[in-house]
């Protein structure tokens, strides 16, 4: 097993990590007093959620809780059903969300974990946090997870189809870090380290005894990539379970160099782009899109190429199970409208459209898009942290289609 090759470099990059993040945490634990205008960033009132339609809880002491951003927040939903990526499963996911400075534009700061099993055999642990310091003057983003993840896939490219179907399984283990440091107003630069590491890579082989596009492009019992990543960020949302008016750009370069234990020397540069538009001055309805764009060079690991679900929150390609299309390279558009339906807020809805597209194996062009559609319910879990539970169906082509659960917008 080679991880231990990574030991000191993934302790490096906590100890880096730890001074920004005790010097937040600390400050979120405090009571903070807010004049009118700061309060009103928070103001939850006249919003209703889950733990309202219980007989204890009051709008007194939902006021009382809204005008303290320092306490923390939690969102929690033990979830026992069916979805597309995981068939039936058993899952808890969680967010604690928390304010670490009483500046009205202060950033909410979450922190996710996510435990599950499924029908699929397989088990989940992972933890994402987007945590900012005071004034905003710093963002620290960290996903960390293992997983134990048989996975259908179904070769490269977008022509693709379910006879093609290689079933793998195998294990991962996930440590990225970075940290950002504020140039300009909501504009951020800064440096990381990521690792992916899968072991134990078991694959079935294609149902038609035909060749699969695993073997063709260099089939291995596990593969690793660790480099460093350089980050350039504008973000003006202020909450990113729930946003609201805003945008958000990002453009990540990750160098993965066989000196830090990489397999390979191979890069990757990604695009995230989003734009949220509000629709009326009376309402939080929300017109929402977003764009992705992911470009490799050099020889990138099977499993570490981009694919369906594979963003930060694996929420990318509704209609689709996660790993359904995989690609050296990949582009990605959704829309969303986001409505309530009940004024209090406690109901909502969405209906969405996306489209995928990933370069095929042999001439590397993009030359097919798999598109999807579908509508969904909205049940506010957590109105102080604005945090929904998202329930969607959403249909693709050549048959798929299922439900999707997510703790929090899609994006």
């Amino acid at each position: 097993m080679k991880l231990p090759k990574y030991l000191l470099t993934i302790v490096a990059v906590l100890a880096c990590f730890q001074s920004f993040a005790q010097s937040s945490l600390n400050t979120a634990g405090e009571e903070i007093s807010l004049n009118n205008s700061e309060i009103q960033r928070i103001d939850s009132v006249k919003q209703k959620d889950i733990t309202d339609l219980f007989p204890r809880n009051s709008d007194r002491k939902a006021s009382n809780r809204q005008k303290m951003p320092g306490n923390t927040f939690y969102s929690l939903v033990p979830y026992a059903g069916y979805t597309l990526s995981t068939g039936f499963a058993v899952d808890i996911s969680s967010n604690v969300s928390f304010y670490t400075s009483p500046a009205r534009n202060q950033n909410l700061s979450v922190i996710a974990t996510d435990i599950g099993y499924d029908a699929k055999s397989q088990e989940v642990f992972l933890t994402r946090s987007e945590i900012w310091t005071d004034e905003n003057n710093y963002k620290i983003v960290s996903d960390m997870r293992w997983e134990k993840y048989p996975i259908n896939t179904y070769g490269l490219g977008t022509f693709t189809t379910f006879s093609e179907n290689n079933s793998l399984d195998f294990n991962y283990m996930r440590f990225y870090g970075t940290v950002l440091k504020k140039i300009g107003p909501d504009y951020y630069a800064g440096i990381g380290y990521n690792l992916d590491y899968h072991y134990n890579i078991n694959a079935s082989g294609n149902p038609d005894n035909s060749v699969s596009d695993f073997t063709k492009y260099g089939q291995t019992e596990s593969s690793a990539s660790s480099g460093l990543n350089v980050n350039f960020l504008y973000d003006n949302r202020k909450n990113s379970l729930n946003p609201l008016p805003g945008g958000y750009a990002s453009v990540i370069y990750r160098q993965n160099l066989t000196a830090l234990g990489s397999d390979a020397n191979w890069r990757s540069l990604q695009f995230d782009l989003r734009k949220y538009f509000k629709l009326s001055s009376r309402s939080n309805n929300i017109l929402a899109f977003w764009g992705m764009a992911t470009f490799t060079t050099g020889t990138a690991p099977y499993l570490d190429l981009p694919a369906t679900g594979g963003d930060m929150y694996n929420n990318s390609g509704r209609g689709y199970a996660i790993g359904r299309y995989r690609g050296t390279n990949m582009l990605y558009l959704e829309a969303e409208y986001r409505f309530g339906i009940t004024r209090n807020g406690l109901l909502g809805g969405v209906v969405f459209t996306n489209g995928q597209s990933f370069s095929e194996y042999n001439s590397n062009r993009f030359a097919m898009i798999a598109p999807a559609a579908g509508t969904g319910i909205r049940i506010k879990l957590n109105k102080h942290s604005n945090t929904n539970i998202g329930i969607d169906y959403g249909v693709g082509v050549m048959g798929s289609h299922g439900f999707f659960v997510n703790l929090g917008e899609v994006f």
